[in-house]
């Protein structure tokens, strides 16, 4: 007997959009039938959705920082897991700083592990990170499962993850690469930063010739020019700069195993918008202009960019400095994890794009660069992680109805379409009134 049965006239499959009844039993897709075949035997009544919904694949967003344990009142797992599932988001993958101790050691991992108990309602799981004297290490987390490596190559904000010089970056990859790992990469040059203006006051055209393209596009360069000498596989983490895509896109014609993810800010807001003082959209790199904005839409659509994940990096409301409104000091990070499925799709249905692309972009991709062989698509033998979408549906952004721990969020009033009405998480529906089901994942779930 089957556990569930969903039949829905608009299922995104991995093959387009169909009509289908899909057939779940022991968390897994068992089955996808013809809407109108004669649905299995079911514990209950199967489940039809309405001519207004249409089903997708949970998503999987590999680009989240929760932060606990250590700086737990920025954000955590009990509030970042309830916003990825009012999201539509069933997996995330933890980054491996802004918590204490970072996820450079197995110690580390162990803490942040500790620290799911009892309080994920979305499946977890987390990248290692690779920062100055911890090439010894990189082995034993891979072996524990960790899903790949992160680094920055300038300052990441925190003292305890601190940068790779271009020696240690190598050192690095050539490990990721023998370890057969991924090396997932904040790609901004230290050098480009440290002489450009530094940014200061409530202007924030101040703030962007602070993080200038270059930075972004040097660092890439040598990116590119390091896989190709060590074999690594390396992934861009959020790229802002349209000028790199020609980088990106003649790495992946010379055959090197570089990937590319974008966020829904950069494909949302553009900088021209951003009011004096509105600290809320400072990230990162930064938010550009809206020509590059358009540029990244179209670096999607050829597939030159890969994948759209959220970089959830949330604070306290007051190290966003609102009352003084300054850019220079504020923290960066914008949070997003509730919203990032809506976001991208007002933006993508807009431009002539499908549920399919965002399916693409935002489920299967990310899962796929992950190495998430179960998720991300509704297709036989996936975990049943779903989610029911009404897609005509516009809401007008309510901090206050966040998840999020932290209410600022730069997306506060903006009308966006695409309503998540349930969220099915190993095809049961997640409550958030009833006890927590997520899991722990490692590398190859």
């Amino acid at each position: 007997m089957s556990d569930l049965v969903l039949r829905a006239r608009r299922v995104v499959t991995p093959r387009g959009e169909r009509a289908a009844t899909v057939v779940v039993e022991d968390g897994r897709i068992t089955a996808l039938l013809p809407y109108d075949a004669p649905p299995p035997d079911v514990a209950g009544p199967p489940v039809e959705l309405a001519d207004d919904e249409v089903l997708l694949p949970g998503l999987v967003d590999t680009h989240v920082h929760v932060n606990e344990p250590g700086r737990t009142p920025w954000e955590g797992f009990t509030t970042a897991t309830r916003a990825a599932a009012r999201g539509g988001v069933t997996t995330i993958v933890d980054m491996p700083l802004n918590s204490i101790p970072p996820t450079t050691t197995l110690a580390g991992l162990r803490a942040k592990q500790e620290a799911t108990t009892g309080q994920t309602w979305v499946d977890v799981g987390f990248w290692g990170g690779a920062v100055p004297g911890t090439t010894a290490d990189l082995g034993p987390l891979h072996e524990a499962g960790v899903f790949g490596f992160k680094c920055f190559l300038l300052p990441s904000g925190v003292d305890e993850f601190p940068p790779l010089d271009a020696s240690g970056l190598a050192t690095a990859l050539a490990e990721v690469a023998q370890l057969g790992s991924l090396m997932v990469v904040h790609a901004e040059d230290h050098d480009a930063i440290e002489h450009a203006p530094a940014p200061s006051g409530p202007q924030y055209a101040g703030f962007l010739r602070s993080r200038p393209r270059d930075a972004e596009d040097l660092a890439i360069r040598r990116l590119v020019d390091l896989a190709r000498a060590t074999g690594a596989r390396v992934h861009v983490l959020h790229l802002s700069s349209s000028d790199a895509l020609p980088i990106v896109r003649a790495a992946k014609a010379e055959g090197l195993a570089l990937t590319a993810e974008t966020c829904p800010h950069y494909l949302t807001f553009s900088a021209e918008e951003v009011p004096a003082g509105a600290t809320q959209f400072k990230c990162c790199p930064p938010i550009r202009e809206a020509g590059n904005r358009e540029s990244l839409w179209a670096g999607l659509a050829d597939g030159t960019v890969d994948l759209v994940v959220t970089d959830h990096s949330p604070c306290t409301p007051d190290l966003k400095h609102l009352d003084t409104g300054d850019f220079g000091t504020a923290w960066g990070g914008i949070a997003s994890l509730q919203l990032g499925l809506a976001a991208v799709w007002t933006g993508a249905r807009a431009r002539g794009h499908s549920l399919t692309d965002v399916v693409r972009w935002m489920a299967q991709a990310p899962a796929q660069q992950a190495g998430l062989l179960r998720k991300g698509a509704v297709e036989v033998g996936r975990d049943a992680d779903l989610v029911v979408l009404a897609p005509d549906e516009t809401f007008v952004v309510d901090p206050a109805r966040l998840e999020h721990r932290n209410k600022v969020t730069a997306y506060a009033g903006r009308e966006l379409t695409g309503v998540v009405r349930r969220t099915y998480l190993a095809g049961r529906e997640v409550d958030l009134d009833a006890p927590p089901r997520g899991r722990l994942l490692r590398r190859g779930d």
